[in-house]
C-alpha cells in the first residue's frame, strides 16, 4: 500500500474525513478517561456514535416562535467546521492545493462564524436557558479574540509567516525553534485558549446543566433529532480541530505525511489520533484537578492567555526571544 501514490484532491478529502469520522471516537475516549478518572465506569468509547445514530433517526422539533435560523445555524456551523481542515496540516507536511485559501486567522474567523451560528440559532428559540448560554458564549468569545489575534501576531513574528504550513514547518525544521522562550510562551497561551473553547476551562464544565454555569450545554437546549446530532458532531469536530491546531502547529509538527504514498498517510491518521488522545488525557486530568470557579472568574482566565500572548511578543523584541 505504501507504493500507490494519492492525488492532491483525494488526500485533501481524506483530511476533511479523518476530522469529521474520528472526532466522536477522540470525544468518546476523553469522556470515558473522564467517567475512569472520576471512579466510575462511564460510556462506551465508541458511545457518541451510538448518539448521532440515535438522533438522526428522530423526529425535529422546532419551536413555535423559531425561524429559518434555528434550522439553518447548525448546518451552517457543521460546514464551517468541514472548512476548516483544508487549511491546516492534519495529515501531511506539504500544503493541499487548498491551504493557500486562508492563514491560521481567516480559520479562527471561520471558526467564529460557526460559534456565531450555533449561537444565533440557540437565541432564535427565545427560550431564556438558550438565549442565557448564547449570551455568555458571546461575552466570552469577545473576551478570548484578543489573545487569538496577539498569538497569531506572535507566531508570524516568529516563522515570518501566518499559513498554519509553513508555522508548522519552521517548528520542525529545528528543535531550538520550538524551545524558544517566545514560541514556549505563545503555545502555552494557545493552550488556555484551547481549554477554554473545548470547556475544560476549569471554571465551567462542559457538560454542566445547572443555570449559573451552563454555556454549551444552553445554547443546544432547544435542538432535536438531526439538528441536535449536527450540534453535538459539530463540537466534537471542533474540538479536534484545536487540537489538530494545539500539536501539529504549536507543540508536535511531527508524524505527518511527507510523501503522498497511501501508507505513509494512513500512517499519520494514526499519529494524529494517538496525539488528540494524548491532548484530550492531559486536559481531562486537568479539568478534574480543580474545583470548579466562579463564573465571573472567567474573565481572570481570558486575561492570563492574553498576557502570555503579550509577554511572548515583549521577550521576541526585548529578550531575544
Amino acid at each position: 500500500m505504501g507504493d500507490i501514490q494519492l492525488a492532491s484532491a483525494q488526500i485533501q478529502v481524506l483530511q476533511v474525513l479523518t476530522i469529521v469520522v474520528f472526532s466522536p471516537l477522540v470525544s468518546g475516549a476523553i469522556a470515558h478517561l473522564e467517567a475512569r478518572w472520576q471512579g466510575r465506569r462511564g460510556p462506551r468509547i465508541l458511545q457518541p456514535y451510538y448518539d448521532l445514530a440515535k438522533l438522526f433517526s428522530k423526529e425535529t422539533l422546532v419551536p413555535e416562535d423559531a425561524g429559518w435560523v434555528f434550522v439553518v445555524g447548525p448546518m451552517v456551523a457543521f460546514m464551517c467546521y468541514m472548512v476548516v481542515p483544508l487549511l491546516i496540516p492534519v495529515l501531511t507536511t506539504y500544503p493541499m492545493p487548498l491551504g493557500y485559501m486562508g492563514d491560521i486567522l481567516g480559520g479562527a474567523f471561520i471558526l467564529a462564524l460557526a460559534g456565531f451560528s450555533v449561537a444565533l440559532a440557540a437565541a432564535e428559540t427565545g427560550g431564556p436557558y438558550a438565549q442565557l448560554g448564547s449570551s455568555r458564549a458571546m461575552t466570552f468569545g469577545a473576551l478570548i479574540e484578543p489573545s487569538i489575534l496577539f498569538i497569531t501576531f506572535t507566531v508570524a513574528l516568529l516563522t515570518t509567516t501566518d499559513l498554519p504550513y509553513f508555522e508548522a514547518a519552521a517548528a520542525r525544521a529545528s528543535l531550538s525553534q520550538v524551545i524558544r522562550p517566545a514560541h514556549l510562551l505563545v503555545a502555552l497561551a494557545f493552550f488556555l485558549v484551547v481549554l477554554n473553547d473545548t470547556g475544560r476551562i476549569p471554571v465551567e464544565t462542559h457538560s454542566s446543566t445547572l443555570e449559573f454555569g451552563m454555556i454549551d450545554e444552553a445554547r443546544t437546549l432547544e435542538h432535536s433529532g438531526p439538528l441536535f446530532a449536527l450540534l453535538r458532531w459539530g463540537s466534537a469536530m471542533k474540538q479536534m480541530i484545536l487540537y489538530v491546531l494545539l500539536v501539529n502547529v504549536f507543540v508536535a509538527p511531527w508524524g505527518l505525511a511527507g510523501s503522498r504514498a497511501a501508507g505513509s498517510v494512513l500512517l499519520a491518521i494514526v499519529i494524529l489520533l494517538g496525539k488528540a488522545f494524548g491532548v484530550g488525557a492531559i486536559f481531562t486530568v486537568i479539568d478534574n484537578s480543580f474545583s470548579k470557579l466562579r463564573l465571573f472568574k472567567i474573565t481572570e482566565f481570558m486575561a492570563g492567555a492574553f498576557l502570555l500572548a503579550i509577554l511572548a511578543v515583549l521577550v521576541l523584541y526585548l529578550g531575544g526571544g
